[in-house]
């Protein structure tokens, strides 16, 4: 494992040596052109008897009258209790300039005590808005990404069998207003803000236009004067700017997940010199029972006399020298002559940066 993470750094190592530029659109978000989140609550029919128990989903019961009154069948103060169907909340996100009639995918999850969503349909849903109005209406079957089977006395669950996707399964009904044509200045903001990045955005920006359209703001705006950039309408520049290649500079960041054992550096990444003991205690007890047994022709009896040896051992590799690193390969050969397991190098990196050794940010999730 510690040679495959040391050749992975290494690997890594030589493609951040020679960066490639990425295009603006990669690097930034366009000012107005967003997504909307839509929330709805609706009800799934047609399920194989996995659906919510009324008693502890009375709600259930309450949209599945109400529905049924709007389509003219009353049912009130009648025994409905169908094990067919289920509450859910239905979400989705509306994509920037979506128009009506457009499709978008839909996300159905259980609220219930459902057990399964499989083979369902979700009947006509109206999604809402923060603004509580109504963009879009959903409908359809949905696709369930898990198994659940059932026997008398066990159950075996794959998957979240209560939550499912429905491809284009909600229609757009009203579109989201913005006069996005008639911004006088566009606004590109950083996805990771830096000042040496949005400063190289306007000059490639500038460069590209042959004038100064654009203006730095601060290290995660750059403002892009329409007007001055003179084309017919800001998509007219941003289909110009999403194409111009610019090299991101990025900040010297540790990154480590405990519970997988992950850590991910980058090239920028610089350990001064230290020295890092390691080592793990090892606790050893081994039983060997004696049997005694009484003399002949006596009235003594068996007995097992116990005897336990109990050893405390040390194992480690001493006090090692890490030595300042002057590039990633470096720092993780000095890591590695530690010849530790992934769990306890995250440890030591810890240690290292809380005695203010280790010049990057550290993250931990």
């Amino acid at each position: 494992m510690i040679r495959f993470l040391l050749a992975l750094f290494l690997t890594f190592t030589a493609l951040a040596a020679v960066a490639e530029p990425v295009r603006i659109k990669d690097l930034v978000e366009f000012d107005g052109v967003r997504g909307n989140d839509l929330v709805g609550y609706g009800l799934v029919v047609g399920l194989n008897g996995t659906g919510d128990g009324i008693r502890n989903a009375p709600f259930t019961e309450e949209i599945m009258a109400n529905l049924l009154e709007r389509l003219g069948a009353n049912v009130t103060g009648e025994q409905f209790r169908p094990k067919n169907v289920a509450a859910v909340f239905v979400t989705a996100q509306l994509p920037p300039f979506a128009r009506g009639g457009a499709r978008i995918d839909v996300t159905v999850s259980a609220i219930g005590d459902a057990k399964s969503l499989l083979g369902g349909t979700l009947i006509m849903t109206p999604l809402n808005g923060a603004d509580g109005q109504i963009y879009a209406v959903a409908q359809g079957t949905i696709i369930a990404g898990g198994i659940s089977a059932d026997g008398d006395a066990a159950r075996v669950v794959q998957g979240v069998p209560t939550a499912g996707n429905i491809p284009s399964g909600a229609r757009v009904e009203r579109e989201v207003e913005f006069d996005f044509a008639g911004l006088p200045v566009l606004r590109l903001a950083l996805k990771s803000a830096d000042f040496t990045t949005a400063e190289r955005i306007e000059r490639a920006v500038n460069a590209e236009f042959g004038k100064r359209i654009a203006l730095m703001q601060d290290s995660g705006t750059v403002a892009v004067d329409i007007a001055a950039a003179g084309m017919r309408s800001p998509a007219h520049v941003l289909s110009r700017i999403e194409g111009i290649l610019v090299e991101p500079e990025t900040r010297a960041r540790v990154v480590v997940d405990q519970r997988s054992g992950t850590i991910v550096m980058g090239a920028d990444v610089r350990i001064s010199r230290v020295a890092v003991a390691q080592g793990n205690l090892t606790l050893r007890v081994e039983e060997s029972p004696l049997v005694v047994q009484p003399n002949p022709f006596s009235d003594g009896e068996t007995v097992v006399v116990p005897r336990s040896n109990v050893s405390i051992g040390k194992t480690g590799t001493g006090l090692a020298e890490v030595r300042g690193g002057t590039d990633l390969a470096e720092v993780v050969a000095g890591l590695n002559a530690l010849g530790v397991a992934p769990h306890d190098m995250i440890d030591i990196l810890k240690s290292i940066n809380a005695a203010g050794a280790l010049h990057a940010e550290f993250l931990v999730n």
